[in-house]
């Protein structure tokens, strides 16, 4: 299962920006997703995640500004991410839990990860 993630780019603090992941692949189901970040020097971060049936986790320093969503029948997810801070500059990962076909047509449980879109917030 491949991830594509985008919407990064450069917004004033306070501004919005949102991301999206694209799953591909011979996917049966795709069951958690979530979006990490990684500031430079510092560790990757969890900032949310998704259960298949909607249910959601947020790190406290997003919580009320950010809104984690997905559409199953897309195998998309999305991080709206409002009242952006220069804090939240980062590259956003996006990561899932998948279910898939490998090319013996088995099915095969991994988790993958996109290739990472920077946000920068700065003014």
């Amino acid at each position: 299962v491949q991830l594509q993630a985008s919407g990064g780019g450069l917004v004033q603090p306070g501004g919005s920006l949102r991301l999206s992941c694209a799953a591909s692949g011979n996917i049966i189901r795709i069951d958690d997703m979530g979006w990490y970040r990684q500031a430079p020097g510092k560790q990757r971060e969890l900032v949310a995640t998704i259960s298949r049936g909607g249910s959601t986790n947020y790190a406290d320093s997003v919580k009320g500004r950010f809104t984690i969503s997905r559409d199953n029948a897309k195998n998309t997810m999305y991080l709206q991410m409002n009242s952006l801070e220069p804090e939240d500059t980062a590259v956003y990962y996006c990561n899932a839990n998948c279910l898939s076909y490998n090319s013996y047509e088995e099915p095969v449980a991994s988790r993958s990860w996109g290739q990472g879109t920077q946000v920068t917030v700065s003014s």
